[in-house]
């Protein structure tokens, strides 16, 4: 993958000069020169004695490099005459012959171009030695052997986190701030990014809502149950035979509309399963991915800024024509960052590869996925209505029906009429001792309050009458029933086993709606125009 075709680096402080450095340089063989790098080496001995190293080493190679269609090897230059006592490589580009090769790195040394030694050269002078080169240019080297641990500074560390604070922040607030940074321009990774998310947002919603109604199927199909018993017990009491059939037919459609209604549910399971794994397994995979390429992107920047920064302190020098140590020395110090941040780079583009494959998947998997499940969702829908329909029309001829009723069906034992006699009698009585609660002795008080219990005792009773088929055991038969529901709401998938499972959802779909008052977007809507179903 081509990172400088698709992000660039942009810092916030422009460069004042040209940047020489980052040109692509080549060499060409010059057999009538006498300064040959072999007879240079005694100077090379003595110079590498007033140099920093750092504690790093070098070490000797060659290596050589067929040109491209472009006349270029790859590579960009700096250091050089007059500040710097040696010329190294800034950068090594992507999919070029010095890339493929993978022999030179950032910061390691150039000794010289094709047998000619470049010490006290400028780099224009060695970007035009390999210029001039045809075909193939051979690269004296010192290789740099540096620890990436030994970069990784506390500026570094710094700079990472704020890359990692400003990243949320806007180009305006920052500035504002005043933290400088560096940016990844013309990155399509972000769009993708945001993709994910609302796809997420998405497909949430969509299980949520899915989940949602067909809690609301189940609980419809709890009501058709009992009024399949309600129905069913009508008919066994009912003397007349016609009447009978018709009430137990009735009762017998209902129960028939809750088995098919629940072999429904267990048909629609496995959908919500798959749209779940999809939710809970594919994208926090791909989240945790991009967390780690996240982290790397922050440290891959923080180097790339750390470089500026070096660079504009070699240009306020040179402006003021003071002497920099560094660059005295070697320059090992900016080499050392220069590897640092070719090594980041790398892991960089790595996992962004890898994050962009997945982000492919999820894509592809949502524009096949989604569509496949709801048509499942759809036809499974499809069937138990039709089933539904079927049943009903089984069913039209059964009404109406005549029943036979005695004299007295409409004859209620009630003690209504006798309460209504001494009603007014009571209330007297009972405002009278209100009045007089204070001035009353305490076998008075008690007696008061027996009165009030058997009146309620009298009252219960006379349910009791009014209801005789209302025991203690429907109360268990409730329980029971409740029992029975749960554990097929657990066997079907729809209980709420967790209170974070769904959300915002657990609190009621009005809760949710209110909060996402500004994104009031159908869902459905949304992603049946994007996969263009129904057209």
């Amino acid at each position: 993958m081509d990172l400088d075709e698709s992000a660039s680096i942009v810092l916030d402080t422009p460069n004042p000069e040209t940047e020489l450095n980052n040109m692509e340089t080549s060499s060409k063989e010059d057999q009538d020169s006498t300064d040959c790098i072999f007879n240079d080496l005694r100077k090379e001995r003595y110079l590498l004695q007033y140099q920093e190293l750092m504690g790093m080493t070098v070490t000797s190679g060659s290596v050589v490099l067929s040109k491209d269609e472009k006349n270029l090897i790859g590579i960009s230059i700096g250091g050089g005459a007059p500040l710097c006592p040696c010329l190294y490589i800034v950068q090594i580009f992507d999919n070029t012959p010095a890339s493929k090769d993978g022999t030179l790195q950032s910061g390691d040394e150039l000794v010289g171009v094709n047998g000619q030694s470049v010490k006290g050269k400028t780099k224009v002078e060695v970007a035009k030695m390999i210029q001039n080169a045809k075909d193939e240019v051979t690269i004296n080297y010192n290789k740099l052997h540096a620890d990436p641990k030994q970069g990784k500074s506390l500026d570094i560390i710094m700079k990472k986190m704020k890359h990692r604070l400003v990243e949320n922040m806007s180009a305006g607030t920052a500035d504002a701030l005043g933290f400088s940074r560096a940016i990844l321009c013309n990155d399509t990774l972000v769009a993708k990014l945001n993709e994910m998310r609302d796809t997420e947002n998405t497909y949430k919603r969509l299980v949520e809502n899915a989940k949602r109604m067909l809690k609301s199927y189940f609980d419809l199909l709890q009501t058709y149950k009992a009024l399949g018993d309600v129905f069913a017990a009508i008919g066994v009491r009912e003397p007349q035979a016609r009447a009978s059939e018709a009430f137990t037919k009735f009762g017998q459609y209902h129960r028939a509309l809750e088995r098919d209604g629940i072999k429904m549910l267990k048909t629609l399971k496995p959908i919500l399963s798959d749209m779940g794994t999809y939710l809970n397994k594919a994208i926090p995979d791909t989240k945790l991915t991009i967390r780690k390429y996240a982290d790397t992107k922050f440290e891959y920047l923080s180097y790339c800024l750390k470089v500026k920064e070096m660079d504009d302190e070699e240009y306020g020098y040179n402006a003021l024509q003071e002497p920099l140590y560094r660059v005295e020395t070697g320059n090992y110090e900016y080499r050392l960052i220069l590897r640092c941040r070719q090594e980041a780079r790398t892991r960089f583009a790595r996992l962004r590869s890898d994050v962009m494959v997945k982000l492919e998947l999820l894509d592809n998997k949502k524009t096949q996925d989604v569509a496949y499940q709801l048509k499942r969702f759809i036809q499974g829908l499809a069937v138990y209505h039709n089933q539904t329909v079927e049943h009903l029309k089984e069913n039209s001829t059964l009404f109406p029906v005549e029943v036979d009723l005695s004299q007295n069906a409409f004859q209620y034992k009630s003690t209504a009429q006798m309460m209504q006699d001494n009603q007014d009698d009571e209330d007297l009585e009972y405002g009278k001792e209100i009045q007089e609660y204070h001035d009353a002795s305490d076998e008075e008080k008690e007696g008061n309050v027996n009165n009030r219990r058997q009146t309620k005792d009298n009252d219960a009773d006379s349910s009791e009458q009014l209801l005789p088929d209302l025991t203690a055991g429907t109360f268990d038969s409730d329980v029971k029933q409740e029992t029975d529901n749960l554990s097929l709401l657990t066997e079907l998938g729809l209980v709420d086993t967790q209170s974070v499972e769904f959300g915002e959802f657990q609190n009621g779909l009005s809760d949710f709606m209110v909060k996402e008052s500004d994104n009031t977007d159908d869902v459905f809507d949304k992603l049946l125009s994007e996969l263009d179903i129904g057209k």
